[in-house]
């Protein structure tokens, strides 16, 4: 009879702690990815790659788990639908960050555009945002209003990424004469700030969960 009734506990707590280890997989491979866009050789980029990689596979592991729990629990903290859609978009975060890695290791690119460490601290500024507001989802009705300004601080960065991205598009193609040259950084660009769209994709989910729920 115990287990019977153990279906009907509220299991709330569980899913936060998974939410802000996914938050915390952002924050690491972000760092990472500053440094890795700022080195120069081969060797160094395969390094970087590698330790982004064991984190974004860290993140796939903790987006199967969320998906898990899911299925096992009666009851949830908030509507099961954006639970798994804000678990899917925090690991969309990490994906573009260690895309990002793949094709500069892949790509091999002459030399890496002074935009592109923009671009990763703006990826980081992003990573903080989002740990800041995962950390108060719990208690999101006391702290909903902290949690808005994290979120349109995503937006605010996220707009920053796109005038950085646009302006690295005009100067390459006024600059650069190597076609393919212009086609392998424009990959890996592309990929950095697709990272901050993800970002920002979070907080708009955060903040439909607030409206619903806060």
């Amino acid at each position: 009879m115990n287990n019977f009734f153990d279906k009907f506990v509220p299991k709330e707590p569980k899913f936060f702690p998974i939410l802000k280890e996914m938050a915390g997989v952002i924050m690491v491979a972000s760092d990472l990815i500053i440094e890795c866009v700022q080195k120069s050789d081969h060797e160094s980029a395969i390094e970087y790659y590698k330790k982004i990689k064991e984190q974004e596979k860290k993140g796939d592991a903790l987006s199967a788990k969320i998906f898990d729990e899911l299925n096992s629990t009666f009851i949830t903290p908030f509507d099961r639908e954006d639970i798994h859609h804000l678990a899917d978009r925090l690991d969309d975060v990490t994906d573009y960050i260690n895309s990002c890695a793949k094709r500069i290791v892949l790509y091999n690119p002459k030399k890496m555009p002074e935009s592109a460490v923009i671009l990763a601290r703006y990826i980081k500024e992003g990573a903080i945002c989002i740990e800041k507001a995962v950390d108060e989802l719990n208690v999101m009705k006391k702290n909903s209003d902290k949690i808005k300004e994290y979120c349109g601080q995503l937006h605010a960065i996220e707009n920053k990424a796109d005038d950085v991205y646009e302006n690295f598009l005009i100067e390459l193609f006024e600059k650069e004469k190597d076609a393919v040259e212009i086609i392998k950084l424009k990959e890996i660009m592309y990929e950095l700030e697709k990272a901050t769209d993800a970002a920002e994709y979070v907080g708009k989910i955060i903040k439909t969960i607030i409206v619903k729920y806060a």
